[in-house]
């Protein structure tokens, strides 16, 4: 599977950082996977092996290896601390991703089996630093958004997937205020779309302050420019690879937007993201992508948006039939 996703990130230029899982447990205290979860669960030993293999395929192909040890409750601590180990001596700047405080059941789990809050234990027992990233931290307490922001580690907010599964609202203005960085990604699959991650992660701070402009600041006080470029920052720290834009020693990858598309012709440029982001259907207001300086085919985005409507139109037809 590891290598048919390299195979597919080469032949389409998307740049690739593989984070193999590491699952064991289905609860904190070593419990026993379920019976569904059975299917994705790893050996210690075995995963290791897995991830020495990877090391030197990823080399060849111009990707960046790490690890996901997928959550607290889901690894053994001290199985996740002999990989750390494992992976660092391999790579001391490979990425670290894992799942934490994603839901409330979770925070109190961890209360129960440790005395602590799950990111709380996290960064009493490990040295976090600015190779991880913690995924949601949706349920953090005060002393743990200072500590962790202090730490250097990225939150990784999946907005679509926090709001599809009601897990809660990560308190961006508490991030904000202990300059903590962030980036965006997408943890269930049920949208990949950067802009829609985007216009998700405003919204839903727009519910929960009950106003308006939440993620900018004084510096800037545009909110897709400001959301962009901090996702931006952020997600590349956290991909561990040179992505952070255009600029000296990066890689040049960049989208380009249609401004011939209905809802971006006639507009001035600094109005261009805010539509794309906030009043567009976000990808088809894209025109072209370059990965590495070059020029991607992204002729399928059309083609696969073109089969959807024809499937949609299919289904309603049948629909209307039988009724």
């Amino acid at each position: 599977m590891s290598a048919a996703l390299l195979r597919a990130a080469q032949s389409t230029g998307i740049g690739m950082t593989l984070l193999p899982v590491l699952y064991q447990h289905s609860g904190f205290g070593n419990q026993a996977p379920e019976t569904h979860q059975r299917r994705f669960v790893h050996d210690q030993t075995a995963f290791l092996a897995l991830w020495d293999q990877l090391f030197d395929l990823c080399h060849a192909e111009g990707a960046k290896l790490g690890v996901a040890p997928h959550s607290l409750r889901a690894v053994n601590p001290d199985d996740l601390r002999s990989m750390l180990s494992h992976v660092f001596a391999a790579d001391a700047a490979a990425p670290v991703h894992i799942h934490v405080s994603e839901q409330q059941k979770e925070v109190d789990d961890s209360l129960a089996w440790s005395g602590k809050r799950p990111v709380q234990w996290l960064l009493d027992n490990f040295d976090v630093d600015a190779c991880w990233c913690l995924i949601h931290a949706t349920h953090m307490d005060d002393r743990e958004y200072q500590q962790a922001a202090a730490s250097g580690a990225v939150i990784g907010l999946c907005p679509t997937t926090e709001a599809n599964l009601g897990d809660g609202i990560f308190d961006f203005r508490q991030w904000q205020r202990v300059r903590g960085t962030w980036g965006i990604g997408s943890d269930s699959h049920i949208a990949v779309n950067a802009a829609e991650e985007l216009l998700q992660l405003e919204y839903s701070q727009r519910l929960r302050f009950q106003q308006r402009n939440i993620c900018c600041d004084e510096a800037e006080p545009d909110v897709a420019i400001y959301l962009y470029r901090q996702a931006l920052l952020g997600s590349a720290k956290a991909s561990g690879r040179r992505i952070a834009g255009i600029a000296r020693g990066e890689q040049t990858d960049f989208v380009e937007l249609d401004a011939g598309h209905p809802q971006l012709d006639g507009l001035s440029a600094e109005y261009v993201l805010s539509t794309h982001i906030f009043a567009s259907s976000r990808q088809s207001t894209i025109k072209n992508v370059w990965t590495r300086g070059i020029q991607r085919d992204i002729s399928r985005l059309s083609t696969v948006n073109k089969v959807t409507c024809i499937r949609q139109k299919i289904i309603a037809a049948l629909e209307q039939e039988s009724s």
